[in-house]
């Protein structure tokens, strides 16, 4: 399968509905073999276009390297995670969600799949994470992707927690909103 031509991003933010969610699911190497309709629907992309892709197709441009690192990292040590993220549609228009990964395994504990499910990040979620991925961003592009991973684990240690706990204290759906996200979750397990 081709690699299908990176967009140029606009400035345009695509506004997700808070009431539905993204589903996708990749291979262990990270090659989207599902997505939902919603998740067509706001890429952009044909599902064609996207089974077999790799899933940094949606990857934005403002999305520092260090966080997709520290979300391999985590999957590959066999740990869930929830993260930030600004991606990226086939138009390069942008939008940010709430994901929060999933691994599924057969029954031999082995590693079958990764899914992501994703919900449009409050506009509080964004308004702080922006400025940490700006700076994350700056410092890989001066120094390096270690030199954005010190400065992550800088920032969280002086905020006296880890990437986990800082996301989950700044995103992690609440009330009403986390019962229908969970349930949903549950319907894909």
């Amino acid at each position: 399968m081709s690699q299908i031509p990176r967009p140029v991003p606009t400035r345009n933010e695509i506004k997700v509905d808070p009431k539905r969610y993204i589903v996708s699911k990749t291979d262990t190497t990270g090659k989207i073999v599902y997505g939902n309709e919603y998740f067509t629907e706001i890429s952009g992309y044909k599902e064609s276009e996207l089974i077999g892709q790799p899933h940094n197709i949606l990857r934005h441009p403002d999305m520092p390297r260090a966080i997709f690192h520290l979300m391999w990292k985590h999957l590959k040590s066999g740990r869930n995670i929830m993260a930030v993220v600004k991606n990226m549609a086939k138009n390069g228009d942008h939008y940010w969600v709430t994901t929060d990964f999933e691994i599924k395994r057969d029954r031999d504990g082995n590693v079958r799949h990764y899914i992501a499910f994703r919900q449009a990040a409050p506009k509080h979620v964004v308004k702080e994470i922006e400025p940490l991925y700006k700076k994350l961003l700056e410092i890989e592009n001066e120094l390096g992707m270690e030199a954005s991973i010190d400065y992550l684990n800088g920032y969280l240690e002086e905020r006296k927690m880890n990437y986990d706990q800082f996301i989950e204290n700044l995103a992690k759906p609440k009330g009403l909103s986390a019962i229908f996200f969970n349930k949903m979750k549950k319907l894909f397990s």
